[in-house]
């Protein structure tokens, strides 16, 4: 016969084991599945300044999302970056962003960009790809760090959720010529509350 202590800890173990054990679920923040995912994205390259570096993207018949292009350092230049369209993303405190991206070796940024009148600003996070491999990248929200003009600014801190209105890749690594980058989802993992 089982004794009632025995039973009374594993139900304790299963009723409070479960929420200690739970894993959060990752919500979809977007992916490239639907008829209209290109239309909130847009590039933005260093033609901005002058430069003549290429970045494009399509969606792929896989439904990813592929970041391509050509990175050039003439006329001042040496970016090429995809990003979202502004809207209000819905980020909180403690967040954790998950990308999951197929490279080419190359180390880019993932950026998260805020509705803020600075200019050259964001948050950013390294990206160190490995080639035609796919990887999971997660960077919780306060681990991305302030720049602009993609030099740390110490006086920003952390980055504050409700102001990230867009968020996106960008190539700077100073290494002219053909880059690519596949991405094939990008999510939120909150914390339980």
């Amino acid at each position: 016969m089982v004794s009632k202590n025995i039973v009374s800890a594993a139900f304790i173990l299963l009723v409070f084991g479960s929420f200690v054990m739970a894993e959060d679920t990752p919500q979809t923040l977007f992916d490239f599945t639907g008829a209209d995912a290109a239309k909130e994205w847009q590039t933005v390259n260093d033609g901005v300044m002058g430069g003549v570096s290429e970045g494009k993207f399509k969606i792929t018949d896989k439904k990813t999302m592929e970041f391509f292009g050509s990175l050039s350092l003439e006329n001042n230049g040496g970016f090429a970056s995809v990003r979202t369209k502004a809207k209000k993303l819905g980020f909180e405190k403690g967040d954790t962003v998950v990308a999951k991206v197929k490279g080419d070796g190359r180390e880019y940024m993932l950026n998260l960009y805020l509705n803020k009148p600075l200019i050259a600003f964001s948050y950013r996070a390294t990206v160190q790809t490995k080639k035609e491999e796919w990887i999971e990248v997660k960077v919780p929200l306060d681990k991305f760090e302030a720049t602009s003009f993609g030099r740390p600014v110490k006086d920003e801190g952390v980055v504050d959720p409700k102001e990230i209105n867009a968020l996106g890749f960008m190539l700077s690594d100073k290494k002219a010529g053909p880059f690519k980058l596949e991405i094939e989802s990008i999510q939120v993992v909150r914390v339980a509350k």
